[in-house]
């Protein structure tokens, strides 16, 4: 097969492999476009709202994360500092602050090039990723939005560990 047949063969839309899993968890989702689809999914700390998006023009499936946080202009820069402490220990993904709509997200990106097919285990390991990183940093941003404390002190206190349950 040359070069040319196997670019021109048609591609499955990746976002198709994304609704099969969101109707296999059960999980609310809208299809906005061939290009785009929303999943809400219920967390430990809050509900997610995870939008998959296909760029076809660099073969990327891009995911990004929003939960109910609205981060007022005076906590911004405290934001933005625990957002760059938290980035630092992630292997994959990172939080970004929309300053505009004033709301953090997690966002990631599958790519996909060469004309490389989208699987569920991939597209329910990005989803994954995202949630478990969320839910493991929602309370950081929580002490830093409502209850005023620095970046590190709350970084800190979202990574102190228990054992058990109370």
């Amino acid at each position: 097969m040359s070069l040319t047949a196997y670019a021109e063969e048609p591609r499955l839309n990746p976002l198709d492999v994304v609704e099969r899993l969101a109707t296999g968890h059960d999980w609310s989702f809208e299809r906005a476009s061939d290009d785009e689809i929303t999943i809400l999914v219920t967390g430990k700390w809050t509900d997610y709202q995870l939008s998959y998006t296909w760029m076809d023009n660099i073969e990327a499936l891009h995911l990004a994360c929003a939960f109910d946080l609205k981060v007022p202009e005076r906590r911004r820069s405290e934001v933005q500092s625990l957002i760059s402490l938290i980035n630092e220990r992630l292997w994959v993904g990172h939080f970004d602050l929309w300053t505009k709509e004033g709301i953090v997200m997690y966002r990631h990106a599958l790519v996909l090039a060469g004309a490389a097919e989208a699987s569920g285990k991939q597209c329910e390991a990005l989803l994954g990723t995202a949630l478990d990183t969320c839910e493991r940093y929602f309370t950081a941003f929580q002490f830093v939005v409502w209850a005023g404390k620095a970046a590190r002190e709350a970084l800190d206190a979202a990574n102190f560990d228990t054992s058990g349950e109370a």
